[in-house]
């Protein structure tokens, strides 16, 4: 199961663009909560806060616990950041306000392990998907998933309907998507071999003689 991590919010009464500006120099990030049946909150929050748990996490699907300043504290998974185009810093933050028996969809990192047979014969490892769609209770998010290739020899797939996930975790594919597969080895072309030089002494080859004029 994935971690939670708590980030401070405080309510954010106003809005507009000057407003927001201004609140991004005195370093908070502005964010909306919203979700079925309860009323959109606009929140912010810090700023470093935030850009430091995006920097150590897995995949932009995680959960938070949003605790906010005037009380309570709110179990929300990231929906949405919108960054600056030429920073790349986050200017705004969505939240889908949950509960961990509420069904979630998260885009989850996929890892590989163990020694393939067919990577020793020296095929090439061909990964179809780096991350996989799910869908799960949010008590059940993952942080990543792990998927054993140890049996893996040259010419083989590994299948969605191949690996096991984790418990109440669905993956939101077909049976037979391909994660991985194993090619065979690159042969590398020869380069064309270069003309010998001429031996020294020995003369080079004439020119073909144009034909006579009649």
């Amino acid at each position: 199961m994935a971690k939670k991590t708590t980030l401070h919010a405080e309510p954010r009464l106003r809005t507009g663009s000057g407003v927001l500006k201004q609140m991004r120099r005195e370093g908070w990030l502005p964010c909306v909560v919203y979700g079925k049946g309860t009323e959109n909150k606009n929140l912010k929050i810090n700023a470093k806060a935030f850009r430091e748990l995006l920097a150590h996490s897995t995949s932009e699907s995680f959960i938070v616990n949003l605790e906010v300043a005037d009380g309570g504290t709110d179990l929300a998974q990231l929906k949405a950041v919108q960054h600056d185009a030429l920073s790349g810093d986050p200017l705004h933050v969505d939240f889908l306000a949950i509960d961990l028996k509420s069904e979630i969809t998260a885009s989850i990192p996929v890892h590989l392990t163990g020694d393939a047979p067919g990577l020793a014969a020296g095929g090439v490892l061909e990964q179809g998907h780096h991350t996989l769609d799910i869908t799960c209770a949010a008590a059940n998010l993952p942080e990543s998933l792990e998927f054993d290739i140890s049996t893996m020899e040259i010419d083989s797939s590994l299948h969605i309907s191949d690996v096991k996930f984790p418990e109440g975790v669905t993956p939101n594919y077909d049976g037979e998507v391909v994660i991985a597969h194993i090619g065979q080895p690159r042969v590398e072309e020869e380069a064309p071999a270069e003309e010998a030089p001429a031996a020294e002494g020995e003369a080079a080859p004439a020119e073909e003689a144009a034909p006579a004029e009649a």
